[in-house]
């Protein structure tokens, strides 16, 4: 049966008072596509945004659309935000995405390649170089590339090879001399992903980059002798990522193994898009569309013009010769509450009071420096810690190691789950648990997405908790353009909490009750939605209230519903949503007073803040959890409460410049559509992005987020 994507299911997507998730994230990806048309960025800045968003999609569809695809192909049912069923929502999906898709490579001809040639570089084919140039790729194919290439033949006589995720691949269709057409087969040909994306020629003050497929496709000819090539055609398949383990009565004993299982599942999984270079076989094309199960409405086509996957323009970002041109960061400068000179030790001063963090603007090493310190320190009992993504050379992995070399209690819990990085976290746990460490694989129904950090100390006869608390991963190079809060403290309030959620994580404990600490599974939605109907009820009785929360997305129905039944009651509302939005803000009798924004710039929001007026005693929490289903459901999350006066004052002035920002922020509109916010009249740009460098100690002490 086909669905047409038609007015009738656009009203249906309008009627209803929740946004798509996948809808809303392709809005998204759009807003990250306009950062590489915005006219105060170069060329390169804007290059690395067209890449970010390639990587993004591709991602998008290996979970989302490969999720999609396991209820289409296993005939589950599910109705979508929108209202839409499987089939309806797909072709919706689908048709979004090839609207994203054409816009992208609108984008990459029409703007950036001939920007790029402005700044003397230029993407090429092989027909465009010189002699010796045409000499120069012949060679490198030959000593470089021909050797690693290998021809696959599928007939009747050969199984269908595996085709890898995300590589290029050449799809040759041959008859052999003689034989007649409807005795053509069908062979591929995969670029090794380890190969660079352009080969390149410098020639006088430019550069030449010759893609790699079109140094091959010069040479195929030379892997097929004595044959007959009827067509030559380029793609690239994306593969469903989406895995969930099975749940079985002997799942904990075989969690590792089931893990890496999956994995390799991943490398086999069905395909859900076909990208494909116009001029194709279409022989070939039907022959890949029966054997996958796809429909045309999966297949992307892009133009000679452009090219097949623009994550490969980050060797063009990434080279050395264009290293300086990407804007340098500003130099990190010192928390408002640890102004300190000199390295003074950090230990006595959490002894004295809480320092909150505030990544990228704060620097990490102040993390990193802790740990390492502790792990030398002869004073120090025992280190614990979450972990969920580590850096690549990661500080925290040998820092720990030297913690068990001397004699100190290590506890680490490994996210092997976390998506995408499972195999690095096996890797890195097994090596501290060589070393002595007692090391948790995750937990087996769970994700362990908490951030949390905490040092036994002694020091003459008394004993203190050191504890960390974070919105972001202990990863030292996403620290550096991921904005995050970390909270540094030995309060022994949190010190508590902290401690009986280490027993939940390692052992068999449930605490009754946490003091500073809202914890999931547990407790997390039914206490936000508290917090959120204790500000309506104030509002009904004539009391100020607001709300206002940070978050990467927000998706929740129960809480969305909350935040409705609020905004009704007359509370104000405002919220800053970097992605997944399916809260419709502004729509008459429903959502009046909410207002939703989105930083999109040159960090990546990542911090999550929940602040509720309460009448004037605040409530202000932190942490790592989103308002999402999995968060309040599928993960080990928290959120701490800081109430250290002038910490609390940091956390709101970040919302408050957040909500002042008119060069990253988007406005989203009741459609589920958003606005870019601008400048008004003679008002001066407002760049959050920087302004968190040069902070106002006076201001911050002094913000009001309800007058």
């Amino acid at each position: 049966m086909k669905f047409a994507v038609g007015d009738k299911y656009e009203s249906i997507i309008q009627k209803s008072d929740l946004v798509s998730r996948d809808l809303s994230w392709l809005k998204f990806n759009v807003r990250v596509l306009d950062q590489s048309k915005k006219e105060h960025r170069n060329i390169f800045e804007k290059l690395k945004f067209l890449a970010i968003t390639a990587s993004n999609l591709d991602e998008f569809f290996m979970i989302r659309v490969g999720s999609l695809y396991n209820y289409l192909d296993y005939e589950k049912e599910r109705i979508d935000y929108s209202g839409l069923r499987e089939e309806p929502f797909k072709a919706k999906l689908m048709k979004d995405c090839q609207l994203f898709h054409s816009a992208q490579h609108e984008h990459f001809t029409d703007k950036i390649l001939p920007e790029l040639v402005r700044e003397g570089v230029s993407l090429c084919n092989t027909s465009m170089l010189t002699e010796q140039e045409q000499e120069k790729v012949k060679q490198y194919f030959l000593k470089a590339i021909y050797p690693m290439l290998t021809p696959m033949v599928y007939d009747g006589y050969r199984t269908f090879p595996i085709l890898m995720n995300k590589l290029l691949v050449f799809g040759v269709v041959t008859t052999s001399p003689g034989e007649r057409k409807d005795m053509r087969k069908l062979s591929f040909v995969q670029i090794p992903a380890n190969i660079p994306r352009f080969f390149e020629i410098e020639r006088d003050n430019s550069l030449l980059l010759i893609p790699i497929e079109e140094v091959i496709r010069e040479h195929i000819i030379s892997l097929f002798r004595n044959v007959n090539i009827e067509g030559i055609s380029l793609f690239r398949i994306t593969r469903n990522g989406d895995f969930t383990l099975e749940e079985s009565e002997d799942m904990d004993a075989n969690f590792l193994e089931e893990v890496k299982r999956k994995l390799m599942e991943r490398k086999t999984g069905r395909v859900v898009r076909i990208e494909i270079e116009e001029g194709y076989s279409k022989w070939m094309l039907n022959s890949l569309l029966e054997r996958w199960n796809l429909k045309m409405d999966s297949v992307f086509l892009v133009k000679r013009a452009s090219m097949i996957d623009f994550t490969g323009l980050w060797q063009i970002v990434g080279g050395r010769r264009f290293k300086d041109r990407l804007p340098q960061m500003h130099e990190p400068v010192k928390p408002l509450s640890y102004q300190e000179e000199g390295r003074a030790d950090i230990f006595e001063i959490l002894k004295e009071k809480d320092v909150l963090l505030h990544h990228p603007y704060n620097n990490i090493d102040s993390i990193l420096d802790l740990i390492e310190t502790a792990a030398e320190d002869p004073n120090v009992m025992a280190i614990k810690m979450t972990i969920y993504r580590l850096a690549k050379e990661s500080r925290i992995t040998k820092a720990l190691l030297k913690a068990a070399e001397n004699g100190k209690h290590v506890s680490v819990l490994f996210e092997v789950k976390a998506r995408f990085d499972e195999e690095n976290n096996i890797r890195e746990a097994k090596k501290l648990q060589k070393a002595g460490c007692f090391v948790i694989y995750g937990i087996t129904h769970l994700k362990t997405h908490t951030k949390l950090l905490l040092i036994v100390k002694k020091d003459d006869s008394e004993i203190t908790r050191y504890v960390h608390l974070g919105s972001g991963n202990y990863n030292e190079d996403t620290a550096r353009l991921y904005t995050d809060i970390g909270l540094l403290t030995t309060n022994e309030t949190l010190a508590n909490d902290v401690s009986e959620f280490f027993n939940v994580i390692t052992g068999h404990s449930m605490p009754s009750q946490y003091k500073n600490l809202i914890t999931a599974p547990r407790d997390m939605r039914n206490q936000l939605i508290e917090y959120i109907e204790q500000e309506a009820e104030n509002a009904r009785a004539g009391l100020p209230a607001g709300i206002f929360i940070k978050v990467n997305s927000l998706e929740d129905s129960e809480i969305i519903y909350a935040l409705y039944r609020a905004s009704q009651s007359g509370v104000t509302i405002k919220l800053i949503v970097r992605g997944i939005c399916c809260l419709r803000p502004g729509r008459q009798g429903l959502s009046e007073n909410i207002e939703v924004l989105s930083i999109v710039g040159d960090f990546l929001e990542h911090s999550r803040i929940y602040h509720f007026h309460n009448n004037g005693e605040t409530r202000t929490y932190a942490g790592s959890a989103d308002m999402m289903v999995r968060s309040f459901d599928k993960r080990l999350e928290s959120l701490f409460k800081v109430e250290a006066p002038l910490l609390e004052k940091q956390l709101m002035n970040i919302l408050s410049y957040n909500l002042k920002d008119n060069v990253n922020a988007y406005r989203m509109q009741e459609d589920g559509t958003y606005l870019a916010k601008h400048p008004e009249g003679d008002e001066p740009e407002f760049n959050v992005h920087k302004e968190f460098f040069n902070l106002d100690p006076e201001q911050v002490i002094q913000v009001k987020l309800i007058e």
